[in-house]
């Protein structure tokens, strides 16, 4: 099976490998890029932090060489992230700000304050604003953005047109709703009742929904495994 994978580098790479791996065909289409801000400083004060991204992650990592923080991440993907960047004290939530901040919430007495999320421009959710809810007061710090493609890739147009049968990954509700609008803006929505969309969550899928697909599966757990297992049908 052809996977169109849309998500930023590096992990388009990650996935495309995971995909090989498991007997699939990888096409390679990121419809964001990544940009760290390189002027942002790393906090000095921080007591643990909070990362709703592998990207967030990413960004402390290249701005600090402090590992021995307590972190909470969002999902499991992230807190691969934050293993891999040298981590050892991590704590993973159900996938979605709101359980990461009842996570948060739950382990209020052992949370070393100040609490820092480090944060892109644009996010699906308020993390401070759901442990204010919880009555915990956390900081946030802007470390990264991330760009959206103009048009469709090429790699995608040339898939899509090919009139042949493709899987679209697509792993957060911001990228699906720049997918359709630049499948929309090449005239290719017509191909999609020929693909099936794999969807890493149910608010995912409710975006890929507004358009007209052979299938919209979603992965039963919420990581590159899950959506793969749903392509191989091992999930």
């Amino acid at each position: 099976m052809r996977v169109l994978i849309t998500r930023p580098q590096p992990d388009a790479d990650a996935f495309a490998q995971g995909c090989r791996d498991a007997g699939l065909d990888p096409i390679v289409a990121p419809l964001m890029s990544v940009r760290f801000h390189e002027d942002w400083e790393a906090p000095g004060n921080a007591g643990s932090l909070a990362f709703t991204s592998a990207n967030g992650v990413r960004a402390f990592a290249r701005a600090s060489r402090v590992r021995s923080l307590t972190v909470y991440c969002v999902g499991e993907a992230t807190a691969e992230a934050a293993l891999a960047a040298g981590f050892a004290n991590v704590h993973v939530a159900g996938g979605d700000v709101d359980s990461l901040a009842a996570l948060i919430a739950g382990e209020s007495g052992a949370v070393t304050e100040p609490i820092v999320h480090i944060a892109g421009t644009r996010r699906a959710g308020d993390l401070i604003a759901a442990l204010g809810k919880r009555g915990i007061t956390a900081d946030r710090m802007v470390a990264y953005e991330t760009e959206e493609a103009a048009a469709l890739p090429e790699a995608a147009r040339t898939a899509l047109g090919s009139g042949r049968a493709l899987a679209v990954a697509l792993f957060s509700p911001r990228t699906a709703r720049l997918f359709l609008d630049l499948v929309a803006t090449a005239n290719l929505t017509e191909a999609l009742t020929r693909c099936r969309a794999i969807c890493l969550s149910d608010a995912v899928a409710n975006v890929a929904a507004e358009a007209d697909w052979r299938v919209i599966d979603i992965a039963s757990e919420r990581n590159a495994a899950g959506m793969i297992a749903i392509m191989t049908g091992r999930a």
